[in-house]
């Protein structure tokens, strides 16, 4: 798995084509280790990727995490409000959940906008 997400501001067609290029180099052999993450517009990435949340993330990536309600209590952030921001960037494969921890997956997230 790569260490960066990859986020992107994009349509159906755009995310298809990543995957038709990601098969294509794993039919010539090479290894395709990408995640990519695609918003339809600018305004949902910037709904989704809070400032709030980006710092989440950075927190979970650099301390061991086992709770949710731990997580609040480190941030200093309501518990319902923490726990929607987990699910939300746990969907968006983001973070990880196991048994006993919280996992940031990635060093980098890199999101990129076309102009």
């Amino acid at each position: 798995m790569s260490d960066t997400a990859k986020v992107h501001v994009g349509t159906l067609e755009d995310m298809g084509q990543r995957f038709i290029d990601a098969w294509h180099r794993a039919e010539r052999g090479e290894t395709v280790s990408e995640t990519h993450v695609t918003f339809h517009d600018l305004p949902a990435l910037l709904a989704t990727l809070t400032p709030k949340r980006l710092d989440l993330l950075r927190y979970v990536r650099h301390h061991h995490v086992r709770t949710v309600k731990a997580l609040a209590a480190d941030l200093h952030r309501d518990y319902k409000n923490v726990h929607k921001d987990v699910a939300e960037l746990a969907k968006l494969g983001l973070l990880a959940r196991t048994a006993d921890q919280i996992i940031a997956p990635y060093a980098e997230v890199d999101a990129r906008f076309v102009l």
